[in-house]
Formats: C-alpha cells, sequence, structure tokens
C-alpha cells in the first residue's frame, strides 16, 4: 500500500506552520484587484487585503485553482510513490473541486481520491485534521476518502458576520439588507447547509449577542458533539476569540481546540469581524 498524501487548498485556513505540522500539502485561490493576481495566504495577507479594499473601495474578486495547478501538485506526490486525497473548499462554492476533476482524469484513477467537503474554511480544516488521523491508523486513500465523505453532512460550520458591507459588496446581500443592517445593527449567523450559504439567525445588537448564539448551540449539542478537534475561526476578531476561546473550554471542552485566521478568498467575503465555531456532530 502506498503512503498518503492529504492536499487541500488555501480555504481551508490552516495556518503554514499547522500544515508542516500535519504533513498536509495546499494549493491556494487568488484573489484579485483589477489585473493584479495574489496568491491567498502567499502573495498578501488578510491585512493587506483589508487595506487594499480601504485604499480602493472595491472588493477583490476571487478565482479557483486551475486544473492545470492541480495536474503539477498531483504529478510531484505521485511522482514520489504518494497516493493521493483532495478536499478543499466545496463544489457549490467554487470551480476549484471541479479543476480537481479534470486534472484527476490525467492520472490513474486509482491514485487520486477527491472529497467534496461543500463547506469552507475550518469546515474543511476538521476534515483534514481527521484525515491526518486515518494516516496514522494505516488506512488506504480509498477507505480514507470513504470515511471522510460519510462525516461531510456532519459537520457544522456557523459563522457571525459583523458589517454586512462584504456580503452586500460581494453580491450576497441585497441592498435593502445591508442598509437595515446597517441601521439596526443585525449580525447575521451564516450557517453552511448543504453547501449553501444561508442565512440562519438575525441578532441585532452587540457581536457578543450573535457569538453567544452560536456558542449555546455549540453547548446544548452535547455528548453529541466529537471532542476530537473544535476549531474557532475568525477575520481579524481577537476579542470574540478569546471570549469564545474561554466560555468553549468553561463548557464544553474538546480534547483539541484550535483558534484559526481566515485568510483573504474568505475574509473576501464576509469581511472584518466575522468570527465562528466550527465542530463534527456524531448523528
Amino acid at each position: 500500500m502506498n503512503p498518503v498524501k492529504i492536499i487541500t487548498d488555501s480555504t481551508a485556513d490552516l495556518s503554514v506552520e499547522l500544515l508542516k505540522e500535519l504533513e498536509v500539502a495546499s494549493i491556494p485561490l487568488k484573489v484579485n484587484f483589477g489585473d493584479e493576481s495574489f496568491r491567498d495566504g502567499i502573495d498578501i495577507t488578510t491585512e493587506e487585503l483589508y487595506k487594499k479594499v480601504e485604499q480602493t473601495g472595491v472588493l477583490p474578486k476571487t478565482s479557483a485553482v486551475a486544473p492545470g495547478e492541480f495536474i503539477k501538485e498531483f504529478k510531484h506526490w505521485i511522482d514520489q510513490g504518494y497516493d493521493i486525497v483532495y478536499l478543499g473548499i466545496g463544489s457549490t462554492l467554487s470551480g476549484t473541486f471541479g479543476a480537481a476533476m479534470v486534472a484527476k482524469t490525467e492520472f490513474d484513477d486509482e491514485r487520486i481520491h477527491l472529497v467534496d467537503s461543500k463547506n469552507l474554511s475550518s469546515g474543511i480544516a476538521l476534515l483534514v485534521l481527521k484525515g491526518v488521523d486515518y494516516i496514522k491508523d494505516g488506512l488506504s486513500a480509498k477507505d480514507i476518502a470513504d470515511k471522510l465523505t460519510k462525516l461531510v453532512p456532519k459537520v457544522r460550520s456557523q459563522f457571525a458576520i459583523q458589517v454586512l458591507d462584504y456580503l452586500h459588496k460581494g453580491g450576497r446581500a441585497s441592498g435593502t439588507q445591508a442598509l437595515v443592517g446597517k441601521f439596526l445593527r443585525v449580525r447575521p449567523i451564516i450557517k453552511v447547509v448543504d453547501g449553501k450559504l444561508d442565512v440562519y439567525k438575525k441578532p441585532m445588537g452587540t457581536m457578543k449577542k450573535a457569538v453567544t448564539i452560536m456558542l449555546e448551540e455549540y453547548v446544548n449539542e452535547g455528548k453529541n458533539v466529537d471532542l476530537d478537534y473544535v476549531m474557532i475561526t475568525h477575520s481579524l476578531a481577537d476579542k470574540q476569540a478569546e471570549y469564545m476561546t474561554d466560555y468553549v473550554k468553561e463548557q464544553l471542552n474538546p480534547k483539541k481546540l484550535i483558534i484559526s485566521n481566515a485568510g483573504c478568498v474568505i475574509s473576501s467575503h464576509c469581511g472584518a469581524g466575522t468570527i465562528g465555531i466550527l465542530y463534527i456532530v456524531k448523528e
């Protein structure tokens, strides 16, 4: 049996340090300002992205990984004797998964296994972490892909949005919604449901109120939460991240709680101050 290499993409919002520790490869999506193109997390940071938006008043466009980039990455690892499990941003959220499917046709079908996460950000990362554990258990690439596919519908991803400007400019909220949000201080909670972004609740007031709603839902899951890994992911929301961290450790403390920063692609669509809690349920 060949060794297994897990490949993900930059929307998983895993730090360079953690990717290195996990021995996971990552392919960057791109953010584009006019004719300028930047590789997510390589050529531009989240902080630099927000500065560019502030200077230009325009949100960047984001673009998927091209099939040729996947072919190059896949060949690199296959030439070293690895079988591959790829899982990145969900097929309904980006053309990246479709590009991976095209690239796969260039290789022996048994060497590359694709998993549609139907998710984004740390919803992908949770599956990556599980995949690394399965490698340690000695599973084959096919068995790992099969087990991860079964976990996909059990991932719970939700984010509270501090400002609606980015959703509005990115075409994800109507002008009326954005205007109402500014006046009523709506802090929408977005859930990923079967690969789509749905507005779950629309609390008004402080971000802490919206964050608390997400935390209470997490705690109410109780024994149904897989406590191997829980992730708190945010885009420049350090204060709320600290509050969430303390709350989780006090109420339903996982074996490993990972705090991660949203990369440029995710931040392009959600804006500064966004924060979420992500976990896997057993049933």
